[in-house]
């Protein structure tokens, strides 16, 4: 969830709605390591093998988005898993992403729990990152009480500053890297000389990226994932982002022309796979080029640039869509 406090530069809210999309995204993408990573017991009460399911619409619906651009904007996911009681039992997830801390975020959160719980009725576990500077007071708890009768309401906080570098670096969980790339991207913004910083940011960007390729991550996983690494952190220089393109592709063994895409497609087409990698390709693509042209206004280049994808594609589907 972020605030805007003050009106900000078009180009500061469009760079926050693509920041939106890039955690949206990667929350669908690595949720059960996320849940793994809070909860090493997560296995034990949840039975992710019946999936996840993602109600965004249904959030929608319950907190229908402002149309000033300004006005305060919300990272958000929810989404149903079942549970290992021995029943066909399902419990809902609500995650916020926060980068600007407000000190009505917890009450904001209390807000979120009655309304989906009026709803669904079902029990809830809330989540809020924090990927900003972490703040002091508490941030987990709201709480109220008049003449007698009073409410304390807990929620789950992961604040991204507080984690240590070499900790995240030793554990074998996807969310992991998800953290340290949060984390570089925001020291990034520190540093005031924008040279040194691109310097800064390259090195640190091409090690993440060399260490996930060292990793065994799940194809399904890994694209969100490097996609992630590319856009989340950003360089001031376009020379540093074609070094940074370059040295992309010699690491994924591809040429000059293979993307980590085209990679995998590669990968998959020796152990005999081509098809259904192809085709998860073709619905990825489609989602992702959906939901931003749903949730920004950024251009068919700019869509196209971010999916990944043609820009003839992206016209087509924005044409579809009238």
């Amino acid at each position: 969830m972020v605030y805007l406090m003050n009106r900000q530069p078009l180009n500061h809210i469009k760079m926050r709605q693509k920041d939106d999309y890039l955690w949206k995204g990667v929350l669908e993408d690595v949720l059960d390591d996320f849940l793994r990573f809070i909860h090493p017991n997560t296995d034990q009460l949840l039975d992710l093998s019946k999936g996840i399911s993602f109600l965004d619409k249904e959030l929608e619906q319950l907190f229908p988005p402002e149309n000033d651009e300004y006005s305060p904007k919300v990272v958000d996911k929810l989404a149903k898993v079942y549970t290992r009681e021995g029943k066909e039992e399902w419990i809902l997830l609500h995650l916020e992403v926060q980068n600007v801390y407000n000190p009505d975020f917890p009450e904001r959160m209390f807000t979120y729990y009655y309304r989906i719980f009026d709803k669904y009725h079902k029990r809830i576990s809330a989540y809020a990152i924090f990927t900003g500077a972490s703040p002091k007071e508490d941030t987990r708890t709201y709480e109220e009480e008049f003449m007698g009768t009073s409410i304390r309401y807990r929620f789950n906080t992961f604040k991204i500053m507080d984690q240590d570098e070499s900790d995240l670096l030793r554990s074998n969980n996807p969310f992991a890297l998800v953290a340290l790339i949060a984390k570089a991207a925001f020291n990034g913004k520190r540093l005031k000389d924008a040279e040194a910083r691109d310097r800064a940011l390259l090195e640190i960007k091409l090690n993440l990226l060399r260490e996930m390729l060292s990793r065994e991550i799940p194809k399904n996983k890994i694209r969100g994932l490097i996609n992630f690494l590319t856009y989340y952190i950003r360089f001031e220089k376009q020379e540093t982002n074609r070094i940074f393109e370059e040295s992309k592709q010699k690491l994924t063994g591809g040429s000059s022309t293979m993307g980590i895409e085209e990679l995998l497609l590669d990968r998959a087409k020796k152990q005999g796979l081509t098809r259904g990698v192809k085709q998860e390709k073709q619905r990825r693509d489609r989602k992702i080029v959906l939901n931003l042209l749903d949730h920004t206004d950024f251009s068919d280049e700019q869509i196209a640039k971010l999916a990944e994808v043609s820009e003839e594609y992206v016209a087509k589907l924005r044409k579809s869509l009238k």
